[in-house]
């Protein structure tokens, strides 16, 4: 608390009198000769505490008094009133005023009033750090129990999503060892092709557990957009080489380049075009199936879109594709792709956008910065930040428990 003190008399020799034991006491004297003087005064200087005269000109102690407590409610403020004026006392203390001492001023009485104010000042400085401190662990413990739930969710996803995975290399296997036994080509390429599925399957779920689990900081670097887009489209060319779905690339060729981490980015935009993929694959529609994938520009954004007519989405789809182990896809979907996807895009200072309609197909839009934005770097280091609160709490936990 800072040891500042107005006192308010419009009496100089009261204030002379005061000026001196006040000072001794460590308190930086602001001095006023009445009640309008002395509220300016509070106002530029914010004393904690305020020492004054009940009776005064322009503006008594009362009406000061209430103003003080207008402008900060936390303000300890202590009258001076003569043998004649209790009842202006007890007036004053009904206004919240914190202790009142009597003319002639007694030094001894005048340092129990301080006291009792700084007192009351630090308890309540005491009682804010405490709400503080219990809010802070109120917040951490809501966290760890966020992320121990986000865990559960993640291990049950998981081993759901290996069960499936085992009955399908089980299949795989059989069908392999059958066609081995038999020396039959047929049925051995069969078992190769669904055990050659799972393990790309196996694959993609570490990959996207590893992802999840890990902090991971961008390497941004100036890249040729037109280039980039083309890289990521090729992937998926390959992908669709035995699907009867048409792939469209509508590139801009003034695109130019722009600043990102190339191995994020690509990961991110793979997800959304495979998500585009398997919704065309799933649909059972009798019409062609088409997947568009743009890349435009405005003034500051790289902009890439991934449109397809495939079985769309549901509201209620729509609304929690981004969440974490959330999957259309049953057993195929791992449920963090999405998720994961969305994230890089964050950090990059972007933003990922999605219009569906079930039955009807969908339409993706993410916007990246032409140049990684310092709000982008802010957001990495609060990611950053928040991980590491996490982890801290975690292993608190560990060893307490």
């Amino acid at each position: 608390m800072k040891k500042e003190i107005l006192l308010a008399d419009d009496e100089i020799d009261i204030r002379e009198i005061l000026r001196l034991p006040l000072s001794d006491l460590g308190y930086q004297v602001y001095e006023a000769e009445n009640g309008d003087q002395a509220l300016r005064i509070f106002e530029e200087r914010q004393p904690p505490i305020v020492l004054s005269d009940i009776k005064m000109p322009i503006m008594d102690g009362i009406e000061l008094l209430q103003k003080i407590k207008r402008i900060n409610p936390e303000t300890e403020v202590i009258m001076i009133t003569g043998h004649g004026d209790m009842d202006l006392a007890i007036r004053s203390l009904k206004n919240e005023a914190t202790d009142f001492i009597t003319k002639p001023i007694n030094v001894d009485a005048l340092e129990i009033a301080l006291k009792r104010a700084t007192e009351k000042i630090l308890s309540r400085q005491r009682l804010k750090e405490y709400t503080e401190n219990l809010e802070k662990l109120i917040k951490e413990k809501i966290e760890l129990k966020s992320h121990l739930s986000s865990l559960g969710l993640m291990i049950g996803s998981i081993s759901h999503g290996i069960k499936g995975l085992m009955t399908g290399l089980d299949g795989g296997m059989y069908l392999l060892n059958s066609g081995i036994s038999k020396n039959d080509q047929e049925i051995t390429k069969e078992g190769f092709e669904v055990i050659k599925a799972i393990v790309g399957r196996i694959r993609s779920l570490v990959q996207d557990i590893l992802f999840y689990s890990k902090e991971r900081d961008l390497k941004c670097e100036r890249i040729d957009t037109l280039s980039f887009a083309d890289e990521v489209a090729v992937v998926i060319e390959q992908k669709l080489m035995n699907q009867n779905i048409e792939f469209v690339k509508d590139f801009d060729l003034r695109v130019g380049k722009c600043e990102v981490d190339a191995s994020h980015l690509h990961s991110a935009l793979i997800n959304i075009l495979e998500n585009a993929v398997d919704a065309c694959v799933r649909d059972k529609k009798d019409e062609p199936h088409k997947i568009i994938f743009s890349v435009r520009k405005d003034k500051k954004d790289i902009i890439f879109e991934v449109w397809d007519n495939g079985v769309g989405m549901d509201r209620e789809t729509r609304d929690r594709i981004f969440t974490p182990f959330f999957s259309s896809k049953g057993e195929k979907g791992t449920g963090l792709g999405l998720f994961i996807s969305k994230k890089n895009i964050e950090q990059h200072g972007g933003n990922i956008t999605v219009k569906s309609t079930e039955g009807k197909g969908a339409l993706f839009r993410i916007r990246i910065p032409k140049m990684l934005r310092k709000s982008a770097n802010v957001i990495n280091e609060k990611i950053k930040e928040e991980v590491s609160l996490k982890r801290t709490i975690i292993e608190e936990k560990k060893r307490y428990s």
